[in-house]
């Protein structure tokens, strides 16, 4: 039996809004696992914070901070601290230094999380240099700041009460050429002033 016209237009206007439905899925998908991730700390996702909070508990807790790259990144990336013990609500500053030891510019964009992951909840960043990629020249060394506390809503979470350390891990990854290049057309008078022959430290 012979399709006609009229049904072979339906079909394939039916067949392109499924294809065009899926496709809309998969571009909201990551931004809402991210979402998902963010608000109930799945997987170790840490939150954001404005401020943190007026009090402190008598509760301490031990941060401690790792960092790695992916294959392929040039860098070297380190803590500056290997730990730092707070109270429960006490904003502290921590310090990690990366250097590009290739010989061209290289931008890079750090994940990150907490173990346990159970603690992502109420592990929160008042500033990072996570929230946006960076940028080193070559044999250049920048000192990288985040700043954190945890949360006083953990005390009302018995899941958490066995909890005295928190590891905070940093992944940095190489954005690649393209998006290095579209980078530096887009900062090109902010880069200007940077000092491009800066040395190698250890």
């Amino acid at each position: 039996m012979h399709m006609t016209g009229r049904r072979k237009l339906i079909m394939l206007f039916t067949l392109g809004s499924i294809l065009a439905g899926m496709g809309g899925l998969v571009a909201v998908a990551q931004p809402l696992y991210a979402l998902f991730c963010q608000v109930t700390g799945y997987g170790g996702t840490t939150q954001v914070a404005t401020i943190a909070p007026d009090a402190e508990s008598a509760r301490v807790v031990t941060v401690q901070f790792n960092a790695d790259i992916a294959s392929g990144m040039p860098w070297k990336f380190k803590p500056l601290q290997r730990e730092v013990v707070l109270h429960v609500g006490e904003q502290r500053l921590a310090f990690y230094t990366a250097t590009n030891t290739s010989d061209e510019p290289v931008l890079g964009s750090a994940t990150f999380n907490v173990t346990p992951q159970k603690a992502g909840l109420y592990f929160s960043k008042v500033d990072c240099f996570c929230f946006e990629e960076q940028l080193l020249m070559p044999g250049e060394t920048v000192e990288m700041p985040v700043t954190f506390f945890v949360d006083p809503d953990i005390e009302d979470d018995s899941n958490l009460d066995e909890v005295k350390t928190i590891t905070l891990s940093y992944t940095f990854f190489n954005r690649g050429d393209e998006e290095r290049d579209e980078y530096l057309r887009d900062n090109n008078q902010q880069l200007a002033s940077r000092d491009s022959g800066a040395p190698v430290t250890n």
